[in-house]
């Protein structure tokens, strides 16, 4: 395999050691990890993954706080043409099995408090041959980087699977979004051009390094050079002390992030001046009280997993409502339901096309042939663009309903199922609602089984026994019957319109 056109993270990495070594990469902890040690830790690590004679390709599942080693895997699986399984941390039990089932890895890594489900998963699975855990005094880990680095990496193509990222379960079970590593190159890129980006800024690594954003804006920051701080899990003072102290220009958010980082605002005095840029989903008056609060600009945006990430971008304030304009490697278009292209002004699904569209979903032959139909991604999504190029979203298709509880995907139908395994429930709707807190909630309409009785609460604590407590309702409201169309099926959006 011809390796003159490829251009990989272990080169990013490798080219920064080479010009930018004594610069600053990550902070991690009160420690600052330069270029060059970023490269050398990358690469004997890679150096003992190749001792473990894992094929190209081979599959390595993380489940893991935000960690360097996130970074060390990214060049290290660039490295040796190996996929990375970034699972969500926040998973049920069972969601992560499914996860490990659908993607059959070779390793898991994860941190000490994820140890004990790692390991259990490792005894379930024969295929998983290593549990490591990343936090300080695992001699296993500390032992898997070689004495020496890689000298060599593995040819590889850039649409080579690189990292497996599983959305929300719209038929009931996760599908796992394959990037390959030019994807995610060139939305880095993306963002580079957008929020101005160079070797003088810092960001804040808040978002998860499993999500796709966070993924956007922290291998974003390193290939331009600048420094990035990692936060293991959001706090909001700690949040406020290292923008303060680091000079952080720039950070992802999701709600209820910025609301609580006000509130905290009120408990001491922050020196937030060196702020340029807040980026993510929130309601106005939030975005607008951030601005004031900050002198910092709010920016939105629009994008999935399945498009390596965001790919339109303004400031919030710049055409009230919109999601930006459309980034430069990403070609947008609306259309009807037979893709029909419609014309400025009108709603219909966002279709996608370019280098940004994923590989496909991982062993869906048939659900990619469906997305892919007619040579662009689908994207479930409705939206309009108006005459100046700005995309509006305008929610999704029936099929694809989704619901955002802090940034966050969940599927109705996903909440559905888990609702009607508890005995005491006849029927369910579950559909979204604004949320002060999270932007959007999940709401459950529910009937009963004759003679049977249940709390709001209850339900509530069984959801969470089954799925991910970001997918539990936060609102359960208990009626004699569903409505039902013409047609006897529940009529959601009857329901909808009364129960919001």
């Amino acid at each position: 395999m011809n390796s003159l056109h490829n251009f990989t993270f272990f080169d990013i990495y490798e080219k920064n050691a080479f010009y930018k070594g004594s610069s600053c990469a990550i902070h991690w902890e009160a420690e600052d990890i330069t270029y060059s040690d970023l490269f050398l830790q990358t690469a004997k690590l890679a150096n003992g993954l190749k001792n473990l004679n894992l094929p190209a390709g081979s599959r390595i599942a993380v489940l893991c706080k935000n960690h360097p080693v996130f970074f060390h895997l990214f060049g290290a699986a660039s490295a040796l043409n190996l996929v990375l399984v970034l699972i969500n941390r926040r998973l049920s039990e069972d969601e992560v099995s499914y996860i490990i089932e659908d993607t059959t890895p070779s390793l898991i890594f994860c941190d000490k408090e994820m140890a004990d489900q790692a390991g259990t998963l490792e005894k379930s699975f024969s295929y998983l041959k290593q549990c490591y855990v990343v936090d300080e005094g695992d001699t296993e880990f500390s032992n898997l980087y070689h004495t020496s680095p890689l000298k060599t990496p593995v040819p590889c193509r850039p649409s080579d699977p690189f990292v497996i990222i599983h959305t929300a379960a719209m038929l009931g079970k996760p599908r796992g979004a394959v990037l390959g590593q030019e994807n995610i190159i060139l939305a880095n890129q993306q963002i580079l051009h957008a929020f101005g980006l160079d070797e003088t800024k810092t960001y804040l690594n808040i978002l998860p390094l499993f999500h796709i954003m966070g993924i956007n804006l922290g291998l974003g920051i390193l290939q331009a050079g600048g420094k990035n701080i990692i936060q293991e899990k959001f706090d909001p003072p700690k949040t406020l002390e290292l923008i303060q102290e680091q000079k952080v220009n720039f950070f992802g958010s999701f709600p209820p992030i910025l609301t609580t980082l006000i509130d905290a605002m009120k408990d001491g005095n922050y020196d937030l001046s060196s702020l340029e840029i807040a980026a993510g989903l929130e309601m106005p008056d939030t975005a607008k009280k951030w601005e004031s609060c900050t002198n910092s600009k709010f920016w939105t945006m629009y994008g999935q997993t399945e498009t390596s990430g965001l790919i339109t971008f303004t400031e919030y304030f710049t055409k009230s409502g919109s999601a930006g304009v459309i980034s430069p490697l990403a070609n947008i278009k609306i259309a009807d339901d037979v893709d029909t292209l419609l014309p400025v002004g009108e709603t219909g699904e966002i279709l996608v096309r370019g280098p940004l569209v994923f590989q496909g979903y991982w062993n869906a032959d048939k659900l990619n042939v469906h997305t892919f139909r007619n040579g662009w991604h689908h994207t479930g999504d409705l939206g309009m663009i108006d005459a100046d190029g700005f995309l509006f979203f305008k929610g999704r298709k029936a099929e694809k309903e989704l619901i955002k509880p802090g940034g966050e995907n969940v599927f109705p139908a996903e909440v559905e199922k888990a609702i009607l395994e508890h005995d005491a429930i006849k029927e369910v709707c579950v559909f979204g609602v604004p949320d002060p807190k999270f932007g959007e909630g999940i709401k459950a309409v529910c009937s009963l089984n004759p003679g049977c009785s249940l709390t709001k609460d209850a339900l509530i604590k069984f959801c969470g026994s089954l799925i991910a407590g970001y997918k539990k309702p936060r609102y359960v409201e208990f009626i004699n019957e569903l409505p039902r169309t013409k047609n006897d099926v529940i009529d959601r959006e009857k329901i909808k319109a009364e129960y919001t």
